[in-house]
């Protein structure tokens, strides 16, 4: 052999290894880690859900499985055996197992109504219950209810809406989580995956870090809600502020009358075509209402039971003819007057849960007056009742939606735009971003720095003087629209309270799901 040939082999050696290196990095992550055994070319994710959705959605969900099972998992499996390669693909089996339980769940609970009943009245409710609670606990403050002062917001408020897995300095019970979870796995998996103890509580432990420690612990963050719901308006509502422009020239041109003519035929013009688009689309969605609303009356033609009015001890008086704590009750109850109970404590108890064990058609004639609990709730957060103009207008509004002929299309055409929002590719944009959010780089993020206390007056700042120009303002928000929105803002800006507003809409969430885990069967 020449003294060459030594050099030469370890030049291909070293190109091997890169060209191996780099038909390895072409291989999504995903590929690598879960399905280890599967062919490199032409490999296609099997499908996580049951029903068909677009292979970019399996594409962004097994992303983030990869993602959180490198972080959370492969580090210390490595540390124990570092051959095994089929650790990780058992954990996604499981994680499968789950998605397809959560989508059979959901198309049961929208089939009997429950989840338009959870998006239109339930939390609505919870909310209002959250904003009335919240400014009752702060009208206590400095007084003998407070201990002559001795009791601080979060302590009072908590006296109210007592929870099990919230403590009264606003910290969750973990335990209770893990109880959830392990719950929802066991719904979720066949006993050979349920049974083996070390992947079921490595699977919770994952979940629970994930949801509890780090959705959680930021969702409940005041500044966080502000800035979400300021980045929600800014793209939605257009604003009406000026704009920097250049100064024009006084004095009259044919030129600049010339301009402002053309100018006002083209907005005619545009108004005119916007209005008929707006006339087309409005027909096609009645019919498309229409068209779903007869669908669903097909597997119910009884027609809607009379709803029941109680008066309300928990809740101030509203200026609609309804009832706020019916959405804690059952659907037998919900037809026949039943003792009062607290929205406030509708996580504890298993009356709270009104789908358990009914017929699915009973549940489809449930559904009225859909449009009245967000208006209940508007009239809490922004205190329509307490001005004159606002509270004519939300008075008028509440009647219109739940009597007549415009209050039954309104609850047809909620469900129909409830289906139309719960799409594939909204899921797929909220993966994404969750992914950019807990693993910008590939890898953890690290943990959040909160904002500076002048940044959240700031967004708070925006957020509060938004409105600032809208005419309409003033007429629903009173002559100082900044100073209502700022008192509505209130009740969000304590961390401890939040906390107990999540977690009631938490379990509230998982009632639809798994109704079984609050009445007492599960």
């Amino acid at each position: 052999m020449s003294r060459n040939a030594a050099p030469s082999m370890a030049s291909n050696s070293n190109s091997s290894h890169a060209t191996n290196y780099a038909a390895n990095k072409s291989v999504p992550l995903a590929k690598r880690l879960l399905f280890p055994t599967a062919p490199a070319s032409s490999f296609d994710f099997p499908p996580l859900f049951l029903t068909t959705v677009p292979p970019e959605l399996d594409a962004e969900l097994y992303d983030v499985i990869a993602l959180a099972l490198r972080a959370f998992v492969q580090p210390w499996w490595t540390k124990i055996t570092r051959y095994d390669k089929e650790f990780l693909p058992i954990i996604t089996e499981i994680l499968t197992q789950v998605f397809r339980t959560f989508e059979e769940r959901l198309a049961q609970a929208q089939k009997r109504g429950d989840v338009a009943e959870l998006a239109f009245k339930d939390i609505p409710l919870i909310i209002t219950q959250h904003y009335h609670d919240f400014r009752t606990a702060q009208s206590k403050l400095n007084s003998s209810y407070a201990a002559g002062g001795a009791l601080s917001l979060p302590i009072l408020f908590h006296a109210s809406q007592s929870h099990i897995a919230v403590k009264p300095g606003g910290e969750i019970d973990l335990d209770y989580v893990r109880f959830l979870v392990d719950h929802i796995l066991k719904t979720c998996l066949p006993k050979q995956d349920w049974d083996p103890e070390a992947e079921r509580v490595i699977v919770r432990e994952i979940i629970v870090k994930i949801v509890a420690k780090d959705i959680l612990g930021k969702i409940t963050q005041p500044w966080f809600i502000e800035k979400l719901i300021l980045d929600q308006l800014m793209m939605n509502i257009p604003s009406t502020k000026s704009k920097d422009t250049k100064p024009h020239q006084n004095g009259f041109s044919l030129h600049s009358a010339l301009i402002a003519i053309l100018t006002l035929i083209q907005s005619i013009s545009g108004f005119c075509l916007a209005l008929a688009h707006a006339y087309r689309q409005a027909v096609v969605t009645i019919k498309e209402v229409n068209q779903h609303s007869d669908i669903s009356e097909s597997a119910a033609p009884t027609p809607p039971p009379a709803h029941p009015q109680e008066a309300s001890s928990s809740l101030p008086p509203f200026p609609f003819d309804i009832d706020p704590l019916s959405v804690s009750q059952t659907p037998s109850e919900r037809s026949t007057p039943s003792p009062k109970h607290s929205i406030s404590s509708s996580s504890n108890s298993p009356e709270h849960i009104p789908f358990a064990s009914t017929d699915s058609s009973d549940q489809l004639n449930l559904l009225h007056d859909l449009a009245t609990y967000p208006l209940l709730m508007l009239t809490e957060v922004f205190t329509t009742d307490s001005r004159f103009a606002s509270s004519t207008i939300m008075s008028t509004a509440g009647m219109v939606a739940s009597q007549g002929v415009a209050g039954r299309w309104f609850d047809k055409f909620l469900p129909y735009l409830l289906t139309r929002i719960m799409s594939a590719s909204l899921i797929q944009t909220i993966t994404r971003s969750a992914k950019r959010t807990l693993f910008p780089n590939g890898y953890p993020a690290p943990p959040p720095i909160d904002p500076t206390p002048e940044e959240q007056a700031e967004t708070r700042r925006r957020l509060v003087n938004f409105l600032d120009g809208y005419a309409l303002a003033p007429l629903l928000l009173g002559p100082h629209p900044s100073d209502t929105i700022s008192a509505a803002l209130e009740p969000l800006e304590s961390r401890e309270c939040n906390v107990h507003l999540i977690m009631i809409l938490l379990d509230r969430i998982l009632g639809v799901l798994f109704p079984e885990l609050f009445d007492g069967t599960g």
